[in-house]
């Protein structure tokens, strides 16, 4: 059986410090916001602008962090690394796992 995308313990703890119904506005924020992030890496891929790559890369590793996302957060930083030479199904995992976090994030979030 896999991971869960999320590790609870990350996600119960930012719940703690910022409070669980603020989690929730985030988590609809991140929602709205994550599909555009993913357009546009594959346009900087794209245009092998490797700044815009690697800036959306971290973003959303960035974001996969503070939710405890840790394959999302993983995958974006194989990215950022790699930069717009990274393959086509580097980038595809990507997409799959920011799926897979933003269905268990807003699964979680209703929770409360």
């Amino acid at each position: 059986m896999p991971h869960s995308p999320i590790d609870t313990h990350s996600f119960e703890a930012l719940q703690a410090n910022v409070g669980a119904d603020f989690v929730v506005t985030l988590v609809a924020a991140f929602a709205e916001e994550a599909p555009q992030l993913m357009a546009q890496l594959r346009q900087a891929h794209a245009d092998a602008d490797a700044e815009r790559f690697e800036t959306l890369a971290h973003t959303l590793k960035s974001n996969g962090v503070a939710f405890g996302a840790t394959r999302l957060a993983e995958a974006a930083r194989r990215l950022e690394w790699h930069g717009p030479s990274a393959e086509a199904a580097a980038i595809a995992e990507l997409a799959a796992e920011l799926d897979a976090a933003l269905a268990a994030l807003q699964t979680l979030a209703r929770r409360q």
